[in-house]
C-alpha cells in the first residue's frame, strides 16, 4: 500500500468518525458534544495523532533509492593517452538494492504507521472514557445537591408541623430542636456539595483542554446502560485498537524480516564514466581527441553475514514478543470486560432495590405523619425514616453513576466509540 493511499484511507476513517460523533449534536452542550471537543482539543489525543502523521513520513524515506554518486576528477598534470591528453573525468553511479527490498521497507513503514494510528484511536477512546467518568460524577453531584435541597424543604415542613403541635400542647419543643439539628446538617451539606462543583469543573475542562473557568451545565440525567449477553471470546474484541495495533506491529516485524533477508543479497550499481580528451598535434591520428565514454557495473559482496542473520533474528524475536503481548492484552481485556459487565448488572439490581425501598419508606412516613398529627408521638421515627429515604435516594444517584461508568468501560473495551 502506497503512503499517500494509506494516509487518505486512515484520514477518511478519522473524518467519518468525527462526523458520526458530531451527528449526535442537539441543543445545548451534550455529552457527545463534549466528546467531540475532547477529540479535537485534548493534548494526548493530538499528540497521538501527530505521531501517526510523523510515522507516515517514514515510508517515502525508506522506499527511495539511495542518492546517485557523482565524481569529478581534474588532473593537475594532464595524463597523456594515445589519442590525446586526458583533461577531466566525470563519473556517476547509482546503486540499486535487491529486487523487492524497497517495497518491503515501504510495507513495514506503512504497517508501523497504521499501528500508531490504532494507538491514536485507543488514546482517543481512553480520553472519552475519562470524560464520561467525570461527566457521571457531575451528574451525581447535581443529584446530591437536588436531594439535599428537597430534604431541607421537607425538614422545613416538619418544623412547621412540630411547632404547630407544640403550640397546641400536643408536641414537645425537643422535636423542633431535633429538626433544627437536621436542617443545619442539610444546609452545611448543600454548601459543601456546591463547593465541590469547581474542582469537578476544572478537571472536566482540563480534559477538554480549555479554560478551567469555563462554565458547565451539570447533567440532570444520564443515558441508561444496557446489559448485553456475553459475546463469544474469539470475536469479543475484534475492533479493540490495542489488539489491532499489535496485529499491525506483528505484520510490520514480518515485513522487516523480509527486508533483513533481502538486505543480505548483493546490491547492483550502474554508472557511466566520461573522460574529456584533448586533441594531439598529430596528423591523421585515428580518434584524435575523441572523448571516452565507459559504462560501469558494480556489485556489493555481502560476505559478512552475521549482521544480516542478527537482523532476521531480531525481527523473529519481535514477532514472538508481539504475539505474547497480544495474549496478555487479550486476557486483561477479558477480565476487565467481565468485571465491567458485572458492575452494570449489579447496579441494575441495586437500583431496583432502592426504588422499592424508597417507595415503601415514603409510605411508612406518610402513616407516621398521620399518627403524629393525631397523637404527637413517633416524631423521632419520622426523622429516622426520612433520613433512610435520603440515604436510598443518594445511593440511587451513586449507582446510576456507577452503572453509567461501567457501561462506558464496556464501550471502551469493545471500542464502540470509533
Amino acid at each position: 500500500m502506497k503512503t499517500k493511499t494509506l494516509y487518505k484511507i486512515l484520514n477518511i476513517r478519522y473524518l467519518i468518525m468525527m462526523s458520526l460523533l458530531f451527528s449526535f449534536h442537539v441543543n445545548g452542550q451534550t455529552l457527545n458534544e463534549y466528546l467531540l471537543i475532547a477529540s479535537k482539543n485534548n493534548p494526548e489525543v493530538k499528540s497521538a495523532y501527530t505521531k501517526f502523521e510523523a510515522a507516515l513520513q517514514k515510508s517515502p524515506q525508506v522506499s527511495a533509492l539511495p542518492d546517485p554518486i557523482l565524481t569529478v576528477s581534474a588532473f593537475g598534470r594532464m595524463i597523456e593517452t594515445r589519442i590525446g591528453s586526458q583533461e577531466a573525468r566525470f563519473s556517476v553511479m547509482q546503486m540499486f538494492p535487491w529486487f523487492g527490498t524497497l517495497a518491503a521497507k515501504e510495507n513495514a513503514a506503512n504497517l508501523m504507521a497504521e499501528a500508531l494510528f490504532q494507538n491514536y484511536v485507543d488514546t482517543k477512546n481512553e480520553v472519552f472514557l475519562n470524560v464520561k467518568k467525570i461527566y457521571a460524577e457531575m451528574y451525581e453531584l447535581q443529584q446530591l445537591i437536588k436531594l439535599e435541597e428537597e430534604n431541607l424543604a421537607i425538614l422545613n415542613t416538619y418544623k412547621e408541623l412540630a411547632l404547630s403541635k407544640f403550640k397546641n400542647g400536643k408536641g414537645a419543643m425537643v422535636d423542633v430542636v431535633r429538626i433544627d439539628i437536621k436542617r443545619n446538617e442539610s444546609i452545611t451539606n448543600i454548601q459543601l456539595l456546591k463547593n465541590k462543583k469547581e474542582p469537578l469543573q476544572v478537571a472536566f475542562n482540563t480534559l477538554l483542554n480549555r479554560n478551567s473557568a469555563t462554565n458547565l451545565e451539570f447533567p440532570a440525567e444520564l443515558p441508561k446502560a444496557t446489559v448485553d449477553g456475553l459475546v463469544a471470546s474469539d470475536s469479543l474484541f475484534s475492533n479493540n485498537p490495542k489488539l489491532v495495533q499489535l496485529d499491525r506491529q506483528k505484520e510490520a516485524f514480518e515485513a522487516q524480516k523480509i527486508v533483513a533477508i533481502k538486505e543480505g543479497y548483493p546490491k547492483i550499481g550502474l554508472g557511466l564514466d566520461y573522460s574529456i580528451i584533448a586533441k594531439r598535434d598529430v596528423p591523421d591520428l585515428a580518434m584524435n581527441g575523441q572523448d571516452a565514454i565507459m559504462p560501469m557495473l558494480s556489485v556489493t559482496l555481502p560476505i559478512f553475514r552475521k549482521k544480516y542473520k542478527a537482523a532476521q533474528k531480531e525481527a523473529e524475536y519481535m514477532i514472538t514478543a508481539t504475539e505474547e503481548k497480544k495474549v496478555a492484552v487479550t486476557n486483561n481485556l477479558i477480565t476487565s470486560y467481565s468485571s465491567a459487565q458485572y458492575d452494570v448488572s449489579k447496579s441494575t439490581d441495586l437500583l431496583n432495590l432502592f426504588e422499592t425501598q424508597v417507595k415503601s419508606t415514603k409510605q411508612a412516613i406518610a402513616l407516621l405523619i398521620a399518627s403524629y398529627s393525631n397523637s404527637g408521638s413517633d416524631f423521632i421515627e419520622i426523622l429516622r425514616m426520612n433520613q433512610d429515604v435520603l440515604m436510598y435516594e443518594k445511593a440511587t444517584a451513586a449507582e446510576v453513576k456507577n452503572q453509567f461508568t461501567a457501561q462506558a468501560k464496556l464501550d471502551y473495551l469493545l471500542s464502540k466509540n470509533d
